[in-house]
């Protein structure tokens, strides 16, 4: 599967549960998940989003190791970081507090080492398709 699609699609799966959450914080009148709705919204949603178009837009070769490399840990980061950051603030299944924060720890910084690979990306590749 190309890249583009690849991350167009789990960007519409974030879309979806972000809109869920939303409504659910609106119809249950608590605000309780805002963080991390905010968060799956701008990280998962629109990065991911933003990075399909990069790769659309932009001539980087399928072959590209670094690009793999970005698209995965952009997916994996925004999981760990977004579900991290779930099982860090509510704790719905009582694990224990340091499992949390290293989770969430090792999320977050998978998806910084994505941003970075995206930058290096930015400047190796940018020469347009068109």
């Amino acid at each position: 599967m190309a890249r583009n699609v690849l991350l167009l699609r789990m960007s519409a799966v974030y879309a979806l549960i972000g809109a869920f959450m939303g409504s659910h914080m609106a119809g249950a009148g608590s605000y309780a998940f805002k963080p991390i709705h905010a968060h799956i919204l701008v990280v998962g949603w629109l990065s991911l989003f933003a990075f399909s178009s990069y790769y659309r837009s932009y001539a980087v070769p399928e072959s590209s190791k670094l690009a793999s490399f970005h698209v995965w840990t952009a997916i994996i980061g925004t999981f760990g970081l977004t579900s991290g950051m779930w099982l860090y603030n509510m704790n719905p299944i009582d694990l224990p507090g340091t499992f949390t924060m290293v989770f969430y720890i090792v999320g977050g910084t998978t998806l910084l080492v994505s941003f970075f690979l995206f930058l290096v990306l930015t400047f190796k590749y940018s020469k347009s398709r068109s």
